[in-house]
């Protein structure tokens, strides 16, 4: 199968079938499959998707809401196709887009082409100037240079989408993850509409959620596979103030004068034991992180692919 279109959906019963319309619509002639994921709809989104009599259509369902990222992740899991799409099920994001991003990706050159909003049909205060906030952070502290992350339009190669760990609420943060498993990434401008049915599963509750996830994705893209180096240099800098500290009290208390009950003296100590503690905490991380890889025998690197010449071809032939 060429395509795996994967939309996940958390009460949106009346987008259901205009989405799917849309889909068949704009892919016409093309071999694809609809793979929905009903993450515990209450409102009888998964009765609505039971009763499509669609050959295309692939239903998912959860015994109960477990976040969209899982629901992501599930319906990559299931994804047939030799390329993955995914989308909104809110009517938002355009299907007539996903021809275009999907030629580029067929073509060699990118391994996941991202959607970006360039006409948005949302709210300024409450959706449009904390995205734009949030671009501008992710895109400076990642490494990853895009200029909208959350556009839920993507299109990716198969491989690199099922090798992606999309856990807790990692969705936002689909693009870093691409980058670490050594993705080509491009983006382009996309269609965008406002929202008919239902109400928006987002708000400015979710701002704290992103800045966690942000710092995790910083140490997944910088320290994870040395993460000794994150917490020693920081418990080294930490323990030596307070051993500096500790000493300069020390040569007052030789002299003479009286330290104790300074507060510099519960500085000294405080930091020295938290200096401790970081370099113990990387030592600890360290060995996880070799677990990691030997148990299951992962390496921490990618092979995008690898030429052989013929003579070598003809010697692996022989044996």
């Amino acid at each position: 199968m060429l395509l795996s279109i994967v939309v996940t959906v958390y009460n949106e019963r009346e987008n259901i079938r205009p989405l799917i319309d849309r889909i068949n619509n704009a892919l016409t002639g093309m071999d694809y499959e609809i793979v929905y994921v009903d993450d515990g709809s209450t409102d009888g989104t998964l009765q609505e998707l039971k009763s499509i009599d669609d050959p295309r259509l692939v239903v998912v369902e959860f015994r109960k809401n477990y976040g969209q990222s899982l629901a992501l992740m599930a319906g990559i899991d299931v994804a047939r196709g030799q390329f993955i799409a995914t989308m909104d099920g809110d009517l938002q994001n355009d299907p007539l887009d996903i021809p275009d991003m999907l030629a580029l990706v067929r073509d060699g050159d990118w391994d996941l082409v991202v959607g970006e909003r360039v006409n948005r049909q949302d709210g300024m205060l409450l959706r449009k100037v904390p995205s734009r906030i949030a671009n501008w952070i992710i895109r400076n502290l990642s490494g990853v240079h895009l200029r909208d992350y959350g556009c839920a339009l993507k299109v990716f190669r198969s491989e690199i989408a099922k090798d992606m760990g999309i856990y807790g609420e990692l969705h936002r943060f689909i693009s870093v993850l691409a980058s670490l498993e050594g993705a080509r990434i491009t983006q382009i401008p996309v269609r965008h509409h406002a929202r008919q049915f239902g109400t928006s599963k987002y708000g400015l509750g979710r701002t704290f959620k992103v800045v966690s996830d942000l710092l995790l994705m910083l140490f997944f893209k910088k320290y994870l596979q040395r993460p000794m180096h994150l917490f020693a240099q920081a418990g080294l800098a930490l323990f030596g103030i307070g051993l500096l500290i500790n000493v300069y009290l020390l040569v007052l208390k030789v002299m003479g004068q009286d330290v104790w009950g300074r507060p510099i003296l519960i500085l000294g100590a405080i930091l020295v034991l938290g200096g401790i503690q970081l370099i113990t905490v990387g030592l600890i991380v360290e060995v996880l992180m070799r677990t990691y890889y030997e148990s299951q025998d992962k390496r921490p690197y990618r092979i995008r692919h690898i030429k052989r010449g013929a003579a070598v071809r003809q010697a692996e032939a022989k044996v």
